[in-house]
């Protein structure tokens, strides 16, 4: 029962990730129209964002060891524990979640950029030109990361309060051994907030509703008077923003490297094909259900019966349910059928 447990949490984790990129995919392809291989990359930036607020956080210098008394000896302190002390110390170790106020603003100004700059011009072309073109781009934001961040991981510790394990076993009336990481259980309330004030912006404000609109008919909304230019913009910088705030928070449970949002952008494709192209509530949904038998599979029981299973899984389900189901679990008719 606690391995089920331990599997069905690790499962509901990797599925909040790919349910928040799957998520801002299927917001940008749905109104807009447009294929974005490169949200893999935004994904990315988000970590990266946590990365850099962290360095600039802990710029340095060179002070002399007061610990050490023999000799001279010098360490380097940050500027900020020199100025705050103890305050300026715990700034430091909160960076992580502090990063978010960072992210934000730079992650809508790569969406607008983004679509001002190079989307907008290929709403009326193929989605294969579309493909191309965003798939482009993801490897040059990703040889550009490379080269001022390097090709290693970067490790990005979350608060101390938060660095051990809950003790769930002993919550919930099991196991007392039963313990998992609080970092983990964080990102997946994070994601839960996410997905809800997304759903909570599309239905209950006008500007969600118009998007919604939008969704279903573009033209349509076009016709009735509707800047659907600048909600395309808006709309694009927000689904950069989703995938920008689902990398902050993961950077703590996987360090972040220049190839994270390639490796995450494949299976968050399948994502959005397994749930539906264009279906919000089926991205999410598909999502979590992947990122749950992923975990399942990789248990060392399943694989001794079917070795790499876990490799395979996720793409042998979409397999059976695009066969049983051609468009996805709660795709539209008409959607990326041209």
């Amino acid at each position: 029962m606690d391995a089920i447990l331990i599997q069905l949490l690790n499962g509901l984790d990797k599925g909040a990730a790919y349910s928040l990129i799957a998520l801002g995919l299927t917001l940008a392809f749905g109104t807009l129209g447009v294929v974005n291989f490169a949200h893999g990359a935004l994904f990315m930036l988000g970590a990266f964002c946590a990365v850099t607020f962290q360095k600039i956080l802990t710029i340095s210098k060179r002070v002399k060891d007061e610990s050490i008394t023999f000799f001279d000896a010098y360490k380097d302190q940050p500027y900020l524990e020199i100025w705050w002390g103890d305050t300026g110390a715990a700034i430091i170790d909160y960076a992580v979640p502090l990063s978010i106020l960072f992210a934000i603003p730079v992650m809508l100004l790569i969406g607008v950029a983004l679509e001002r700059g190079l989307i907008k011009h290929f709403y009326k072309r193929s989605h294969a030109e579309q493909i191309l073109v965003t798939f482009g781009l993801a490897i040059l934001i990703q040889e550009v990361v490379r080269h001022f961040f390097g090709a290693n991981p970067i490790p990005t510790p979350a608060p101390d309060v938060v660095s051990g394990s809950a003790a769930i076993g002993s919550f919930l009336g099991l196991s007392d051994n039963l313990v998992y990481p609080w970092w983990r259980l964080i990102y997946l309330f994070f994601s839960g907030v996410i997905i809800f004030a997304v759903f909570a912006f599309l239905k209950y404000t006008t500007f969600g509703m118009v998007v919604r609109a939008g969704m279903a008919d573009r033209e349509t909304v076009g016709l009735l008077g509707i800047n659907v230019q600048k909600r395309f913009t808006i709309v694009f910088a927000i689904a950069a923003l989703v995938a920008g705030l689902a990398g902050v928070m993961y950077a703590p449970i996987l360090p972040p490297d220049y190839h994270m949002g390639m490796d995450f952008l494949v299976l968050s494709f399948v994502v959005v094909v397994v749930g539906g192209m264009g279906s919000l509530e089926g991205a999410v949904a598909a999502g979590f259900l992947l990122g749950v038998l992923q975990s399942f599979a990789s248990m060392n029981e399943v694989k001794a019966i079917i070795p790499g299973i876990d490799q395979i899984i996720i793409y042998l389900v979409a397999v059976i349910i695009l066969l049983v189901r051609p468009r996805g679990l709660m795709g539209r008719e008409g959607v990326f059928e041209e």
